[in-house]
């Protein structure tokens, strides 16, 4: 068990309050407003996890904080205090979660070991507005850069290859049987792959899915992750953004596909990264779990 006494967990606590507060000023402050972002709202409509419980900083399983009396952690699911030490409880924690660590472990080790893709151009956001009306499209605040004809004309030139089933699931009818895979929830562990940007962009929701036995930094920087990609996903979407600062990677052009596989590969060598530490995090709780119970 490593031990970080007072003065460096409030150092480390105010430094990851800061980095969230910069990170969600924007979505705050719009939300405030009744003001809406097609991109950057993603991250906190789409996922679960609220900016409040974002900004609470966790040292992760294995530390000890000091000054427990003093400690907000104390009055936190998932701690326990131990004298004048607080800690997550990893014995709680794995009784509680310990089906969704195990589910997390294999699927982020199944997906790292597979082979990336990167052929997929982004058509996933094509699927989801193909032969809709208008009026239905997700974000029709803004105009279709192709138009609804021009849009529909790329999906059908195209091979759609999508193997996330979480974006899978919103393509429209007439879409789901052009693409190359049927993902459903059950098949997820066997097709999800690393050049995926939506694999890339969960991992923050696997991330916070295991707060507190995660530690925050790395928390954040799924987050900062999935927060880029998602800026791709709409670049290369066909969606005119360019208002908002936007622009367009024109996947259906060889240009515009070239430039999406070159940032999917960047965001794909992150990403397997953070799939390693993700995966240490989780030995981790269970190897403490396991000592002791020895």
């Amino acid at each position: 068990m490593q031990v970080v006494d007072e003065r460096v967990w409030r150092e480390r606590t105010a430094a990851h309050e800061a980095r969230v507060d910069a990170a969600t000023a924007a979505h705050l402050g719009r939300r405030r407003d009744h003001r809406k972002h097609p991109v950057e709202d993603f991250l906190f409509t789409y996922y679960s996890f609220k900016p409040a419980q974002l900004r609470r900083w966790h040292p992760g399983a294995g530390t000890a904080l000091t000054a427990a009396s003093r400690a907000p952690h104390r009055d936190w699911r998932f701690y326990a205090v131990d004298g004048d030490r607080v800690a997550v409880d990893v014995d709680a924690f794995v009784t509680a979660r310990g089906d969704t660590l195990r589910f997390v472990r294999e699927l982020l080790l199944r997906t790292a070991g597979r082979p990336a893709r990167f052929g997929c151009f982004g058509l996933h956001e094509w699927a989801m507005v193909y032969r809709l009306d208008p009026s239905d499209v997700r974000h029709s605040g803004w105009p279709l850069r192709l138009g609804a004809s021009g849009t529909d004309a790329v999906v059908e030139s195209h091979q759609v290859a999508c193997s996330h089933f979480d974006a899978y699931r919103f393509f429209t009818p007439e879409a789901a049987p052009r693409n190359a895979f049927r993902p459903t929830r059950e098949t997820q562990p066997d097709l999800e792959q690393p050049g995926c940007l939506h694999a890339g962009m969960d991992l923050y929701k696997w991330a916070h899915k295991l707060v507190p036995a995660v530690p925050s930094d790395l928390v954040m920087d799924c987050f900062a992750l999935a927060r880029d990609i998602r800026s791709l996903d709409m670049r290369a979407a066909p969606y005119d953004l360019r208002e908002l600062g936007y622009e367009p990677v024109r996947i259906e052009t060889p240009e515009g596909k070239a430039q999406y596989a070159a940032e999917q590969r960047g965001f794909s060598a992150r990403g397997q990264v953070l799939r390693e530490r993700l995966v240490e995090a989780i030995d981790r709780v269970l190897l403490v779990s396991s000592d002791r119970t020895d």
